[in-house]
């Protein structure tokens, strides 16, 4: 079980708080069967939810307040916490230089896939094989959405963050976004930052970033 505690934090960029006192605790604690744990954060353009996802993803430091991770009962050190984590958002942007397969390798170094899955296994799951040796910069928009959210899904860590994740995908990229949401592992803690209900219509957990602003 993967668990993920706020006390009372805060974002400050300079004299501005993007928001304070937030308190949560996110847990997976379904049982086989059932799908990932999951809590989308919504609110308005500029509300804070990307800042909010980096933070819990510990890509951006905290300016007040505590954050405790704990994997089966034992604290993971803020260090070793990104071993945990796998983010897809717009603003990360892939190695355009690589080919599909040599991103799926470099990527494989520090984020093993679950069950092994080869570089092609892989590929073909995205729907993607075809370019499986062409450069991602010659990518479309959409075939590049999809590579962001495969090595998130495929990636054999406890927890994935989605930040719009269906952003340039057209009705088959997201249905397609919807069939993988389903093959996250019940153990699994899925934390998505949307304002469009159709991306989180499975989630039972929906929070309003606004309630911390201040």
């Amino acid at each position: 079980m993967i668990q993920l505690t706020a006390s009372d934090v805060g974002k400050k960029y300079r004299r501005e708080w993007v928001f304070r006192h937030l308190d949560l605790n996110l847990t997976s604690q379904n049982s086989p069967g059932e799908m990932a744990s999951s809590y989308t954060f919504v609110g308005p353009n500029g509300s804070g939810k990307s800042t909010l996802l980096q933070l819990l993803s510990g890509a951006l430091p905290i300016t007040e307040g505590t954050l405790t991770y704990t994997r089966n009962s034992k604290t993971i050190a803020l260090e070793d916490w990104f071993r945990q984590v796998a983010i897809a958002a717009p603003y990360l942007e892939l190695i355009e230089e690589l080919t599909l397969d040599e991103m799926l390798t470099f990527h494989r170094q520090f984020k093993p896939f679950k069950a092994d899955l080869s570089n092609n296994e892989a590929a073909d799951r995205m729907r993607l094989g075809h370019a499986m040796h062409k450069e991602i910069k010659f990518f479309s928009s959409g075939m590049k959405q999809r590579v962001k959210l495969g090595l998130a899904f495929f990636s054999d860590v406890p927890i994935v963050i989605l930040d719009e994740p269906t952003s340039n995908l057209d009705r088959q990229g997201a249905a397609w976004y919807h069939d993988q949401v389903r093959t996250l592992h019940p153990d699994q803690l899925l934390l998505i930052g949307s304002n469009d209900p159709s991306e989180y219509d499975f989630c039972p957990n929906v929070l309003d970033v606004m309630q911390w602003k201040k």
